[in-house]
């Protein structure tokens, strides 16, 4: 590759090669770009250590993670991917995944939107946008018809991720929803109508939607399954990990029997995963065991970052991006937007009202 250098006459670039001209090559013989060599380059600088020494085995390991990490872009799926993160357990992580995840996919290049469909609020607040009482949130959404692009908030700290924010109002919505029309698809509605409206605006689209959920099974849940394609399933990894979950599954299925034929458990990952007791351990071969296909690789520590960072409004990818924590999320969201971009079995992320159980509550929805 040649560049001008300024005098009118075209003098080699370096990019991709060394000092003596050799163009560095990736395993398959495709040149690496100078980003790419470098990262390669780091990552071949830092030591092995020995098993002996652990706490610099710890730092060496994650040196290279954040290397391997560094200036990473995730695929962009071919359409908008709808998760719903639930577990009606409570503790388990489910804000602080649907946060870290939507921000270390949005500082990958993706476009993400987070709903907090929590009363409490705690997603709104790690990612730093304004909920307080009169604020236009989710209620309004979901009870009052407002358009949810006028309710969509911007992360100040990350470009490209946007949160439709929850108030305290929210912890009425499950009475006031049981008289509407239509109860379980207000949020599938509103949503399909927002993406709709980016795309006539031409506004970028949004890659991932991650719908945060109370500890519940109520029709705020309903209506967070009746909106996505894949549920996301966090688990702790202590000893009543599995409790409820059969019943979380049953719901499942029956959202998916007479409301949302596409729904369907895409995602589970394992978090407060402590590597060094048997407990750990074993609820982690537990969970693969039972569900190979859906558990991803990646298991969340427990690290004290990740409880600090929203105290400070803040995602632990932007609290502290070095943590081990923060490097976990990074390589989980990682995975998921590579199982997106390998597989088109999962289906449509948008779904379209084809069933008979649902035609009845789709009047409000124009479909292009």
């Amino acid at each position: 590759m040649t560049e001008h250098n300024g005098r009118g006459t075209k003098e080699p670039s370096n990019e991709g090669s060394d000092p003596d001209g050799r163009t560095d090559l990736g395993p398959n013989g495709v040149p690496l770009s100078r980003d790419e060599a470098h990262r390669l380059a780091a990552l071949d600088a830092i030591p092995l250590m020995d098993e002996s020494t652990p706490l610099a085995a710890e730092l060496a390991n994650n040196a290279r993670r954040r290397a391997a990490l560094a200036g990473q872009t995730f695929p962009v799926p071919r359409e908008t991917r709808i998760f719903t993160v639930a577990n009606q357990k409570g503790g388990v992580g489910k804000t602080t995944t649907t946060v870290n995840l939507a921000a270390a996919m949005a500082m990958a290049g993706l476009r993400v939107l987070v709903i907090d469909n929590d009363p409490q609020g705690n997603a709104s607040t790690a990612l730093g946008v304004q909920h307080h009482s009169g604020v236009a949130s989710t209620y309004d959404v979901l009870i009052n018809d407002v358009p949810m692009h006028e309710v969509v908030q911007e992360s100040a700290d990350i470009p490209g991720l946007f949160c439709v924010p929850a108030t305290i109002d929210l912890s009425g919505a499950e009475i006031e929803l049981v008289s509407l029309v239509a109860r379980e698809n207000r949020l599938r509605n509103a949503l399909h109508t927002y993406l709709r409206h980016r795309e006539a605006q031409g506004l970028p689209r949004i890659d991932y939607v991650f719908v945060d959920c109370p500890p519940s099974l109520g029709l705020l849940t309903v209506n967070a399954f009746v909106t996505a394609a894949e549920v996301l399933i966090p688990i702790q990894c202590e000893y009543y990990a599995l409790e409820g979950l059969g019943q979380l599954l049953n719901n499942i299925n029956l959202i998916r029997g007479h409301l949302n034929p596409d729904l369907h458990v895409s995602t589970i990952l394992l978090t407060m995963f402590d590597g060094r007791t048997n407990l750990a351990q074993q609820v982690a071969e537990e969970v693969r065991e039972h569900f190979p296909d859906q558990t991803l690789r990646t298991a969340i520590p427990r690290s004290v970052r990740i409880s600090e960072a929203p105290s400070y409004e803040q995602t632990v990818i932007t609290y502290d991006g070095n943590s081990s924590g923060a490097l976990a999320y990074r390589e989980a969201a990682r995975e998921i937007a590579h199982r997106g971009a390998d597989t088109s079995a999962s289906g449509p992320s948008v779904p379209v009202a084809t069933s008979s159980h649902r035609s009845s509550h789709s009047e409000g929805v124009t479909h292009e």
